[in-house]
């Protein structure tokens, strides 16, 4: 059977291997976009140090690696494991940061109120149903604490027949369902992309706090 976790591992037995620094010489850094050393970086979500972070679909890990960096206490959760073995083999040496091979819904529902930040980037939130992730989005979040998450613009409606099924909302979709679930202060926006870029489709970039 094709199953979404056979999907992601093919997916990942395809994925580059993230460059060693950065345009700037970082080694560490964050990014929201498809597209190196453009966007906003980790600045948006505010102060991280001492902050309770999760990373919704992490990957390689090298974004959580760099919270972690700065000062964050940071779970990253994964549904393939072999990403799961690679950001720990990568990125484990590195203090408050732990890698979890775990469905990220499963994860949420036993962390009520646990972290300050949730966030994925074209991750989980992504490829969720936005009804059954954002109840459980709130309830692991503290009062007033941030969900952020980035994916390509809206391109249509969800197609049920794939394996795996993107939930690329609009604007207005993401707003609305946002609110409908407990949170405000929502802010989204899209991140135009380099003119010299053969993807011009740019980057949906969404942040919303818990309800107090």
């Amino acid at each position: 059977m094709n199953t979404p976790v056979e999907a992601w591992e093919r997916y990942a037995a395809k994925a580059s291997t993230r460059r060693a620094v950065n345009a700037a010489g970082a080694s560490t850094w964050l990014n929201w976009t498809q597209h190196p050393d453009h966007g906003p970086d980790e600045s948006i979500l505010g102060e991280v140090r001492d902050k309770r972070v999760i990373e919704l679909g992490c990957g390689a890990g090298a974004n959580l690696a760099h919270l972690a960096t700065l000062g964050a206490h940071c779970v990253g959760v994964d549904i393939v494991p072999g990403r799961v073995a690679t950001a720990t083999q990568t990125w484990g040496h590195l203090p408050n940061l732990e890698f979890v091979a775990a469905d990220a819904l499963e994860h949420l529902a036993a962390h009520p109120g646990h972290y300050d930040i949730v966030y994925s980037i074209f991750g989980a939130v992504w490829f969720t149903p936005p009804d059954t992730l954002l109840p459980l989005a709130w309830a692991a979040l503290v009062p007033g604490g941030l969900l952020a998450f980035s994916h390509l613009p809206a391109s249509g409606p969800p197609r049920a027949d794939r394996v795996i099924t993107k939930y690329d909302l609009t604007i207005d979709e993401w707003t609305a369902t946002l609110s409908a679930h407990g949170f405000g202060r929502t802010t989204c926006e899209i991140i135009a992309s380099p003119e010299a870029a053969a993807d011009r489709r740019g980057t949906l970039l969404v942040r919303a706090r818990r309800a107090s």
